[in-house]
């Protein structure tokens, strides 16, 4: 609590008003919004009413004061920290081996006053929301609350970290850099979502919503700009000249006045940390919701009893061609540090949508909606009227190109050398590989060319392909839930769909990429043609995005008319298909020859000075024995006093846990703490806390105390 407002930030952390306790009862209506509507009480009218009418009369002003519902969650969904490949990169050395912030679940519910009806949106700091999370989640929210939360009204989305540990899908493509399923990452995922969900039920109060759009034009590039530039000019004109979305969508949430959360939308890959990381984060995303909440607003997220006061959730959009690596290399730009570039662009996404604050904002008006619909993308005729030659097509079962190999070279992701981005992958030898692989089906290749298949990988069974797609209204507020990464023109075909059935701007139309299913990349035609890494990744064909463009289009017709559209066939239920992955298993946890759990291995100096790395090991065991989710691994303690305070926790970005297996069972603890700016003088010491698994499977606590040092 003692940082001082980075330079990247242009608003400092505001002192926060007293807080009345939350015990359900209705808050009062009166309000004054800064730049905004003052909404005053009548009173001279209501003396002079009966106290039943004046009581109706008070109700029907706090309704139009504050005419939702709104609910706040912040939950954890941190993953196994050792020895779980990471999911993101498809690179197999990637494998994690320690802990620098907390993976977090955000969610808002949001329920219109006049007709109960409600939307759960949750934000998580993972890679991909798959069908197999999102099935979880919903039967534990049935089991919960009945049919309070159906598959139309809840939307689960994700920030796409690729810091994060992998194996929680059902379908066996996402599990080959893990070697198999880890259901302890699931269950953490699934156990998260659902915690922040009943949070944010539990949190309900009267609510005035506003949303405002501010400009953040150094955060992001387009790392397909060559595809990009085949768009029409039209297209083209509605973003910067560089082919970046800088748009920084931001819904405030005020209750009884107050700013109490806020959930934005801005399309950015949180790809700043490369490769080379192997420490589970959540990235640029996740650091900003950790700025505002914690830094600026002094969220405890240990403390979990008490009201979090504040959530600020940073959600994807069409990001899909937006790459946080400015100078187009993994890792790079605005610096050479992978970390500090976190920290930047995470800074600047807040500094964004902290100047919504004092921009013009739109009050919501209007209820609560929702639609889904499953879509087979293998098979999907589509009218000519949302296909560029006005002709019907089909989509395709779903197949990778050549380009797909390659990866993202901007971003760092995994591929093989010879293949590399362009069409047929710019390398002679793709064909005979392509050919080697596939030659099953002359209909597959035609369906998908332009297209170099080279894997099948709907006729393998390794995708989703029956493809859950949501449209949720707030007020007038309209957000496009695809299961998939979305090109930013891509993005704009889908808002322009929506704005012309609904009648509305194409401002009110948000697109939420990374949404309850994942199926790799969506380029428009023109895009597609071009080969690039996206493009080959548009799993379905050239009409993928028509196909989508048209369920949007029918979504929004349905919402108007007030019908509900046929649910449609859901992908299978995979669960007892999942083989166990042997990575990050522990069969035994011993300490260090002649040690006990807890000894320190290598102490701190006596003193440090601010900016300096204090650097303590100890003899631990393996973090995947126990999560340790509303709880931590470390803690900074300063001595106030006979007692120590706690100053900073493993979800802090100045710490950092690492571990290492030591011969065959001792594990090697590295905790790490930079010392922050504004830290007072004073003595200090550093925590650890683990768990130990015996041979009879037994696990126990364990912990140990470093020797105190000085701050000066």
């Amino acid at each position: 609590m003692w940082r001082t407002p980075t330079q990247e930030s242009p608003v400092s952390p505001r002192p926060r008003p007293a807080r009345t306790p939350r015990t359900g009862r209705l808050r009062a209506a009166a309000v004054a919004l800064t730049g905004g509507l003052v909404l005053a009480a009548t009173a001279p009218v209501a003396a002079f009413q009966s106290p039943a009418t004046s009581a109706t009369s008070a109700n029907a002003a706090s309704v139009a004061a504050q005419p939702y519902l709104v609910g706040r969650g912040i939950a954890d969904v941190t993953g196994e920290p050792a020895e779980a490949g990471m999911m993101g990169y498809a690179d197999l050395g990637q494998t994690s081996n320690g802990l620098h912030m907390r993976q977090r679940a955000r969610a808002f519910v949001i329920v219109d006053r006049a007709t109960d009806r409600r939307v759960l949106h949750v934000n998580a700091d993972v890679g991909m929301i798959f069908q197999s999370v999102r099935d979880a989640v919903l039967a534990r929210l049935t089991a919960r609350f009945g049919d309070r939360y159906r598959e139309a009204n809840v939307m689960l989305t994700a920030t796409h970290t690729h810091a994060g540990p992998g194996g929680f899908s059902h379908h066996n493509l996402y599990n080959i850099t893990t070697l198999g399923y880890h259901d302890k990452t699931f269950r953490a995922t699934v156990d998260g979502i659902v915690a922040a969900a009943e949070r944010a039920e539990a949190d309900l109060a009267p609510a005035d919503l506003r949303v405002a759009t501010t400009q953040l034009g150094n955060a992001s590039a387009n790392r397909s700009k060559r595809a990009y530039d085949r768009n029409p000019a039209a297209d083209r004109a509605q973003f910067s000249a560089g082919g970046t979305d800088t748009a920084s969508t931001t819904l405030q949430v005020l209750r009884d006045g107050r700013l109490d959360g806020v959930l934005n939308w801005f399309a950015v890959h949180a790809t700043s940390m490369s490769t080379d990381n192997q420490l589970v984060s959540p990235d640029n995303k996740g650091y900003a919701g950790y700025l505002w909440e914690h830094e600026h607003e002094g969220v405890d997220y240990l403390d979990d009893s008490a009201d979090p006061d504040f959530v600020a959730s940073f959600a994807q959009t069409n990001s899909g061609d937006m790459s946080p690596n400015l100078d187009l290399r993994p890792g790079t730009g605005p610096t050479s540090d992978q970390f500090e570039n976190t920290r930047i662009i995470g800074t600047r996404m807040v500094g964004a949508a902290q100047r919504s604050l004092t921009s013009p904002t739109r009050r919501l008006v209007g209820g609560v909606d929702s639609r889904l619909v499953h879509v087979d993308l293998a098979d999907t005729l589509v009218d000519g009227q949302f296909t560029p030659d006005g002709q019907d097509h089909r989509t395709c079962p779903a197949a990778f190109g050549a380009a797909f190999a390659a990866g993202s070279t901007e971003d760092g992701g995994g591929g093989l050398p010879i293949f590399k981005e362009g069409k047929d992958g710019g390398n002679p030898l793709v064909k005979v590989v392509a050919d080697a692989l596939y030659t099953a089906s002359p209909s597959l290749k035609a369906c998908q060319a332009p297209k170099e298949v080279l894997l099948p990988v709907g006729a393998l069974d390794l995708v989703q392909q029956k493809l859950p797609v949501q449209l949720v209204r707030i007020g007038d507020l309209y957000v496009v839930g695809m299961p998939a990464e979305v090109t930013i023109v891509s993005g704009l075909r889908l808002r322009r769909a929506v704005a012309e059935v609904m009648g509305v701007g194409i401002d009110k139309v948000l697109v939420q990429g990374y949404t309850n299913a994942y199926a790799h990349y969506v380029t428009t035609p023109e895009e597609y043609d071009a080969g690039e890494y996206e493009g080959a990744s548009t799993l379905f064909g050239r009409y993928e995005l028509p196909a989508f463009v048209q369920t949007v289009h029918g979504l929004a017709a349905h919402m108007k008319a007030g019908t509900t559209p046929p649910l449609g066939a859901k992908e299978r239920d995979r669960s007892a298909g999942q083989v166990p992955s042997l990575q990050g298993k522990v069969v035994v946890d011993d300490p260090h020859l002649f040690k006990k759990f807890g000894d320190v291995l290598t102490a701190p100096s006596a003193a440090y000075d601010v900016g300096q790395r204090v650097q303590v090991e100890f003899s631990g065991a393996h973090p995947n024995n126990h999560l340790r989710h509303g709880s931590t691994y470390l803690t900074v303690e300063r001595k106030v006093g006979a007692s120590w305070q706690r100053v900073a926790d493993d979800g802090d970005w100045e710490t950092r846990f690492r571990w290492r297996r030591d011969g065959i069972s001792a594990s090697r603890i590295t905790i790490t703490w930079d010392v922050p700016r504004g830290t007072p003088a004073g003595s200090y010491r550093i925590r650890y806390f683990g768990d130990a698994r015996s041979l009879l499977g037994t696990v126990r606590p364990v912990s140990g105390t470093s020797p105190t040092f000085a701050v000066r």
